[in-house]
Protein backbone atom coordinates (compact mmCIF):
# COMPACT_ATOMS: atom_id res chain seq x y z
CA UNK A 1 0.00 0.00 0.00
CA UNK A 2 1.36 3.45 -0.90
CA UNK A 3 1.98 5.97 1.88
CA UNK A 4 -0.87 8.14 0.58
CA UNK A 5 -3.33 5.21 0.51
CA UNK A 6 -2.15 4.16 3.98
CA UNK A 7 -2.65 7.71 5.34
CA UNK A 8 -6.13 7.84 3.73
CA UNK A 9 -7.13 4.52 5.29
CA UNK A 10 -5.87 5.67 8.70
CA UNK A 11 -8.05 8.78 8.45
CA UNK A 12 -11.12 6.55 9.00
CA UNK A 13 -9.71 4.43 11.83
CA UNK A 14 -11.31 5.22 15.16
CA UNK A 15 -13.59 7.93 13.77
CA UNK A 16 -17.33 7.97 13.73
CA UNK A 17 -18.89 8.85 10.41
CA UNK A 18 -21.54 11.55 10.86
CA UNK A 19 -25.06 10.63 9.84
CA UNK A 20 -26.36 11.93 6.50
CA UNK A 21 -27.56 15.50 7.02
CA UNK A 22 -31.27 16.31 7.45
CA UNK A 23 -31.00 18.54 4.35
CA UNK A 24 -29.85 15.56 2.28
CA UNK A 25 -32.34 13.10 3.82
CA UNK A 26 -35.18 15.54 2.98
CA UNK A 27 -34.49 14.78 -0.70
CA UNK A 28 -35.88 11.27 -0.10
CA UNK A 29 -39.06 12.72 -1.65
CA UNK A 30 -37.32 12.43 -5.02
CA UNK A 31 -36.59 8.68 -4.79
CA UNK A 32 -38.29 6.73 -7.55
CA UNK A 33 -38.91 7.04 -11.27
CA UNK A 34 -40.46 10.13 -12.85
CA UNK A 35 -41.64 11.12 -16.30
CA UNK A 36 -40.62 14.64 -17.26
CA UNK A 37 -42.66 16.94 -19.50
CA UNK A 38 -41.93 20.46 -20.65
CA UNK A 39 -38.73 21.79 -22.17
CA UNK A 40 -36.73 18.57 -21.60
CA UNK A 41 -39.07 15.55 -21.82
CA UNK A 42 -38.02 12.05 -20.83
CA UNK A 43 -37.46 10.10 -17.62
CA UNK A 44 -35.37 10.47 -14.49
CA UNK A 45 -34.80 8.04 -11.64
CA UNK A 46 -33.44 8.79 -8.16
CA UNK A 47 -32.00 6.17 -5.81
CA UNK A 48 -29.88 6.17 -2.66
CA UNK A 49 -26.36 4.87 -2.91
CA UNK A 50 -25.76 2.21 -0.20
CA UNK A 51 -25.02 3.99 3.08
CA UNK A 52 -27.46 6.83 2.36
CA UNK A 53 -24.81 9.53 1.96
CA UNK A 54 -25.44 10.13 -1.76
CA UNK A 55 -28.53 10.33 -3.92
CA UNK A 56 -27.96 9.24 -7.52
CA UNK A 57 -30.08 10.60 -10.37
CA UNK A 58 -30.20 8.75 -13.71
CA UNK A 59 -31.29 10.97 -16.62
CA UNK A 60 -32.69 10.11 -20.05
CA UNK A 61 -34.04 13.32 -21.62
CA UNK A 62 -34.29 15.26 -24.84
CA UNK A 63 -33.17 18.86 -24.41
CA UNK A 64 -33.05 21.45 -27.18
CA UNK A 65 -33.49 18.69 -29.77
CA UNK A 66 -30.62 16.53 -28.44
CA UNK A 67 -30.81 13.22 -26.59
CA UNK A 68 -29.05 13.55 -23.23
CA UNK A 69 -28.33 10.69 -20.87
CA UNK A 70 -26.32 11.02 -17.70
CA UNK A 71 -26.11 10.66 -13.97
CA UNK A 72 -25.81 13.03 -11.03
CA UNK A 73 -24.29 12.42 -7.61
CA UNK A 74 -26.01 14.50 -4.92
CA UNK A 75 -24.74 14.85 -1.34
CA UNK A 76 -22.78 16.89 1.18
CA UNK A 77 -19.08 17.43 0.58
CA UNK A 78 -16.87 15.75 3.19
CA UNK A 79 -13.17 16.03 2.28
CA UNK A 80 -10.55 14.25 4.40
CA UNK A 81 -10.12 15.85 7.82
CA UNK A 82 -12.82 18.47 7.26
CA UNK A 83 -16.37 18.82 8.55
CA UNK A 84 -19.36 17.92 6.40
CA UNK A 85 -20.54 20.86 4.27
CA UNK A 86 -23.84 22.54 5.11
CA UNK A 87 -24.96 22.72 1.47
CA UNK A 88 -26.21 19.73 -0.51
CA UNK A 89 -24.24 19.85 -3.75
CA UNK A 90 -24.03 17.73 -6.88
CA UNK A 91 -22.11 17.06 -10.03
CA UNK A 92 -23.89 15.91 -13.19
CA UNK A 93 -22.09 13.98 -15.94
CA UNK A 94 -23.75 13.63 -19.34
CA UNK A 95 -23.39 11.83 -22.66
CA UNK A 96 -22.36 15.10 -24.35
CA UNK A 97 -19.24 15.40 -22.17
CA UNK A 98 -20.58 18.07 -19.79
CA UNK A 99 -19.94 18.20 -16.05
CA UNK A 100 -22.35 20.53 -14.29
CA UNK A 101 -22.39 21.53 -10.62
CA UNK A 102 -25.53 22.33 -8.62
CA UNK A 103 -26.67 23.19 -5.08
CA UNK A 104 -29.96 21.66 -3.84
CA UNK A 105 -32.15 23.52 -1.38
CA UNK A 106 -35.52 22.19 -0.17
CA UNK A 107 -37.70 24.51 1.90
CA UNK A 108 -41.12 23.08 2.71
CA UNK A 109 -42.54 21.81 -0.59
CA UNK A 110 -40.31 24.01 -2.77
CA UNK A 111 -37.12 22.61 -4.29
CA UNK A 112 -34.55 25.01 -5.73
CA UNK A 113 -31.63 23.60 -7.71
CA UNK A 114 -29.05 26.34 -8.20
CA UNK A 115 -26.85 26.08 -11.31
CA UNK A 116 -23.32 26.45 -9.91
CA UNK A 117 -23.35 28.32 -6.59
CA UNK A 118 -26.32 29.04 -4.31
CA UNK A 119 -27.96 32.27 -5.45
CA UNK A 120 -26.93 31.78 -9.10
CA UNK A 121 -29.08 33.46 -11.78
CA UNK A 122 -29.50 29.96 -13.34
CA UNK A 123 -31.78 27.71 -11.31
CA UNK A 124 -34.75 25.36 -11.21
CA UNK A 125 -37.57 26.04 -8.78
CA UNK A 126 -40.39 23.54 -8.40
CA UNK A 127 -43.12 22.67 -5.94
CA UNK A 128 -44.14 19.18 -4.83
CA UNK A 129 -47.84 18.35 -4.86
CA UNK A 130 -49.41 17.48 -1.50
CA UNK A 131 -49.02 13.73 -2.23
CA UNK A 132 -45.44 14.06 -3.64
CA UNK A 133 -46.57 12.56 -6.97
CA UNK A 134 -45.96 15.70 -9.08
CA UNK A 135 -43.36 18.45 -9.05
CA UNK A 136 -44.16 21.44 -11.19
CA UNK A 137 -41.61 24.14 -11.84
CA UNK A 138 -39.38 25.99 -14.23
CA UNK A 139 -35.73 26.24 -15.19
CA UNK A 140 -34.64 29.89 -15.29
CA UNK A 141 -31.56 30.98 -17.20
CA UNK A 142 -29.89 34.43 -17.23
CA UNK A 143 -31.10 36.70 -20.00
CA UNK A 144 -34.66 35.36 -20.00
CA UNK A 145 -34.05 31.78 -21.11
CA UNK A 146 -35.42 28.67 -19.50
CA UNK A 147 -38.42 26.38 -19.78
CA UNK A 148 -41.22 24.81 -17.74
CA UNK A 149 -40.72 21.33 -16.33
CA UNK A 150 -43.19 18.95 -14.70
CA UNK A 151 -42.13 15.65 -13.15
CA UNK A 152 -44.78 13.00 -12.49
CA UNK A 153 -44.02 9.92 -10.40
CA UNK A 154 -44.40 6.66 -12.32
Amino acid sequence: MSDTAHDSAEAYEGTDQPDPTPQLRALDRLVGEWTVDGGAPGTVRYEWMPGGYFLIQHVDLEQFGQKVTGFEVIGNLHPFGEPVSDDVVSRFYDSLGNTLDYVYELEGDTLTIWGGAKGSPAYFRGTFSADDRVMEGEWVYPGGGGYPSTMTRV
